[in-house]
């Protein structure tokens, strides 16, 4: 019950509060209406500003198109034609002015003298000073003229030094090739010079060898000649002694001892026998020395010939490893000669795609400039005709007040009728000469100049690429 009260009185209170919230006599009713009032207000003003930044940006834009409009107007002023035709309108004024100067000289010379000399003078003066203005104007104009020339002669000389430095530089890359060439080519004959001489000299050290082996072999057969001449020479000696010292033995015997004969032959027989055995002894020595010198002298050669052997076999191994390690260097320089030929093929074939590809974009290059000068020569014969035609309406408008002005209209109507390049029609474009003369170049297109464009503009790239001296 308590709960349904208290809401209740919160919906009597919603109520009440929804009720007063739209009086109008009341605090929160006039703060609502001074806010209400205070927005439209704002609104109105904000509308008024805009209604100004409107009005604000219709007069910019006004006073833009009129400096648009001005700007454009000047500059078609200062085209030569429109100066030209300027040049025109001044010259049929000169003349208007002229004819003014001539009748006033006719009526100067049928009044007085006396009476108009301080007029003739300051028509003078301003004849002299009109004068002197136009011949400064010329001087200016050929100035003017002196200096583009200047310009264009500059220009055409650092077109000719760029030309030269250009052929120079080819010139210095073409010798450096050229030297690169030949120091590759000097190299490779340096290379076969050094195998050569290589060659030369295992043979040569091959030869010594055998040469110095069979000079150990020649002193070796001296060494063993010299020890059995001096053995043979050492058992003769001995030889000679025994039988010496046996006749010696002998003699004395018989000279001291004839009277004990018997006694005698048992002591020189017991002696002889002692001598012999002696003697046995000494050659038993003698033999068993000469068998271990024998013995050593065959160790000896022996180990004379091991050595000869395992010498020989060495430089033999390393006559066999000199040969594996030629073999060797010739098969990594034959692979490395092969790789660079291999690699030199590979260059040369890159280098052709890539000078075709080149011929190609320069081709589709040209191609492109040609269409794109084609359709800057239609949008340029478009702009020229719209020229021409906005040309003729002011040149007209400018005729009809200068007949309507009774102005020589002749000069003006020869000017209206020269085309843009000084030619006898509207469009007809041309190139002046670089002199005071200012005059037309003439146009001369015949089947040379057209086989010397074809010469300077290849189209077809077969062709090309024979004039690059590919043939494949």
């Amino acid at each position: 019950m308590v709960e349904e009260a208290a809401q209740q009185r919160e919906a009597m209170h919603l109520r009440s509060k929804e009720a007063v919230k739209l009086w109008s006599n009341t605090i929160a009713g006039q703060r609502q209406k001074k806010i209400e009032a205070k927005r439209i207000r704002e609104e109105l003003e904000e509308e008024q500003r805009k209604e100004t930044d409107r009005e604000e940006a219709r007069y910019q834009e006004q006073i833009r198109r009129e400096a648009i409009g001005q700007a454009k107007a000047q500059q078609y002023y200062q085209t030569d034609r429109v100066k030209g035709f300027h040049r025109a309108l001044l010259l049929t004024e000169v003349f208007k002015e002229r004819e003014a100067q001539v009748e006033l000289k006719r009526r100067i010379q049928n009044a007085s003298k006396e009476l108009d000399q301080e007029f003739l003078k300051g028509v003078k003066a301003r004849e002299d000073e009109a004068l002197k203005q136009e011949q400064q104007k010329a001087l200016q104009k050929k100035l003017d003229t002196q200096a583009v020339v200047e310009e264009q002669k500059i220009q055409m000389r650092n077109i000719e030094v760029a030309r030269s430095r250009e052929k120079l530089e080819n010139v210095k890359e073409g010798e450096e090739i050229q030297r690169l060439c030949d120091l590759h080519l000097w190299e490779q004959s340096v290379e076969k010079q050094r195998q050569v001489q290589q060659k030369r000299n295992i043979m040569q050290a091959h030869q010594e060898h055998i040469s110095n082996r069979d000079v150990v072999r020649g002193i070796e057969e001296q060494k063993q000649a010299l020890e059995d001449q001096q053995r043979k020479l050492f058992l003769s000696a001995k030889k000679k002694m025994a039988q010496m010292l046996r006749e010696r033995i002998v003699n004395k015997l018989t000279a001291t001892q004839q009277e004990k004969v018997v006694n005698e032959e048992e002591t020189i027989a017991k002696a002889i026998g002692q001598q012999e055995a002696r003697q046995a002894q000494i050659r038993r020595a003698e033999e068993e020395k000469k068998a271990a010198m024998l013995k050593a002298i065959s160790e000896h050669r022996e180990t004379m010939l091991l050595e000869q052997e395992q010498k020989e076999l060495i430089a033999r191994q390393s006559a066999l490893d000199v040969l594996q390690a030629k073999q060797e260097a010739d098969r990594i320089f034959l692979e490395k000669q092969q790789e660079k030929a291999q690699k030199a093929k590979e260059d040369g074939r890159s280098l052709q795609d890539h000078y075709t590809y080149q011929m190609a974009e320069k081709h589709l290059r040209h191609q492109q400039q040609k269409i794109e000068q084609q359709e800057s020569q239609e949008k340029n014969t478009e702009l020229i005709a719209a020229e021409e035609n906005q040309f003729q309406q002011y040149a007209s408008q400018v005729i009809r007040a200068a007949a309507e002005a009774q102005r020589n209209t002749l000069p003006l109507s020869r000017a209206a009728r020269e085309g843009l390049g000084g030619g006898s029609g509207p469009s007809s474009a041309g190139y002046l000469v670089q002199d005071h003369s200012g005059v037309e170049m003439p146009r001369y297109v015949c089947s040379t100049t057209q086989n010397v464009k074809e010469l300077n503009e290849m189209t077809d790239i077969s062709r090309a690429k024979k004039r690059l001296g590919f043939t494949w």
